[in-house]
């Protein structure tokens, strides 16, 4: 039986890393900034505080994160907030499909809670979810397990009987160290190698993750 399952969001139920990558590309193309898609790349899966490190990191400590993200932040919610925000392919079947099941759920996202809990409300999906959690709630971002283990508890769930559904390599990282059964739905990255020894199955998308359930 299925018992709980703990979504990502970003690339798993909206699809907002493409989007959110291409308002960084405006800014960088105002200001000049060399490699911004790698950067937003290797901060895929991680909070706000790591992303800024990785930025930092890259572009030196001088460089005006903070300027940059605001501004790409005010673009992007501009855009999409309200419910404009496109969901990915099969959530709203998979997430009733469960529902309809009982099985616990939950979004443990690297993106602040207050803005987690906003976007699946405009897209008309909070009410399927249990309970959730954001990047800002754990001290240690993903790779690290913190977010998904502090999910389970909240769900009253067993971390092995629990399957978590990330897009991310980061995320996938996090679940395989919190023992919980990570599903891989690719969105702006493939699975590499390391990836596919820790994901315990890789799907092209939601339709075929309800399907893989239904199975079960």
């Amino acid at each position: 039986m299925i018992k709980a399952v703990v979504f990502d969001m970003d690339g798993v139920i909206f699809d907002s890393e493409r989007l959110v990558m291409e308002c960084w590309k405006e800014i960088a193309e105002k200001y000049n900034i060399q490699g911004i898609e790698d950067a937003c790349l290797e901060s895929l899966g991680v909070n706000a505080k790591q992303t800024e490190e990785i930025m930092y990191r890259r572009y030196g400590i001088d460089f005006p994160y903070r300027q940059y993200a605001k501004e790409a932040s005010l673009l992007f919610h501009s855009r999409y907030d309200g419910g404009r925000l496109l969901k990915k392919k099969g959530i709203a079947e998979l997430l009733a499909y469960l529902k309809e099941r009982n099985v616990k759920l939950a979004v443990a996202s690297s993106t602040r809670q207050e803005t987690v809990k906003q976007e699946l409300q405009d897209g008309g999906l909070l009410s399927f979810f249990d309970c959730i959690i954001g990047g800002d709630m754990v001290e240690r971002s993903k790779p690290s397990p913190d977010i998904f283990l502090m999910a389970c508890k909240q769900l009253n769930a067993v971390p092995e009987d629990t399957y978590v559904i990330e897009d991310s390599y980061n995320g996938i990282r996090a679940a395989y160290a919190a023992n919980m059964i990570p599903i891989m739905v690719p969105d702006l990255v493939e699975p590499t190698e390391e990836i596919r020894m820790l994901a315990r199955e890789i799907f092209p998308s939601l339709v075929e993750v309800e399907a893989f359930f239904r199975q079960k």
